[in-house]
């Protein structure tokens, strides 16, 4: 059985104006993520997770923010995109567990909702997805609402 670990991690400063997208479900928010794509943190750092696990460089390798037909792209694009790396590689996801980081809003309750979007696009159960959430305690640039991170690990499994 050969299995493989990937980590990835995501920072966007926040802004209002834009949307809020986290797991793929837009949440509502006086102010979103600024980024080149749709910048859900979460998605993104699955997204290095995936490549990270099987040594393929990182999401700006394979989605840079220089290209133009991927501004605003919907970043469950760029995860079923990866996802279709992962599997020409040969391998599945196992599960993954992660966590995304702001003041606000409270997003426990979008988190089953990002489960099925992510379990969708990367075929497995809901349950194989763990969505954690913290706060910085108000210190630093999550705590003064300036911007959110997220990081995730997963474990991949060769078919």
């Amino acid at each position: 059985m050969s299995l493989r670990i990937g980590s990835g991690i995501d920072f966007h400063q926040l802004a209002a104006g834009r949307a809020l997208w986290l797991g793929g479900v837009q949440i509502p928010h006086n102010k979103g993520a600024v980024g080149h794509s749709d910048a859900d943190v979460l998605l993104h750092a699955i997204c290095d997770a995936l490549l990270g696990a099987l040594c393929l460089g990182d999401i700006g390798k394979h989605f840079p923010d220089t290209d133009q037909t991927l501004k605003n792209i919907d970043s469950k694009i760029l995860l079923t995109k990866t996802y279709s790396l992962i599997k020409e590689k040969g391998y599945k996801v196992i599960n993954i567990d992660s966590n995304v980081c702001l003041e606000c809003p409270k997003i426990m309750p979008y988190a089953p909702a990002m489960q099925k979007t992510i379990a969708n696009i990367l075929e497995i159960e809901e349950n194989d997805i763990s969505i954690k959430a913290t706060t910085t305690e108000k210190m630093g640039f999550a705590g003064r609402e300036e911007g959110l991170f997220a990081n995730a690990t997963v474990l991949l499994q060769k078919i």
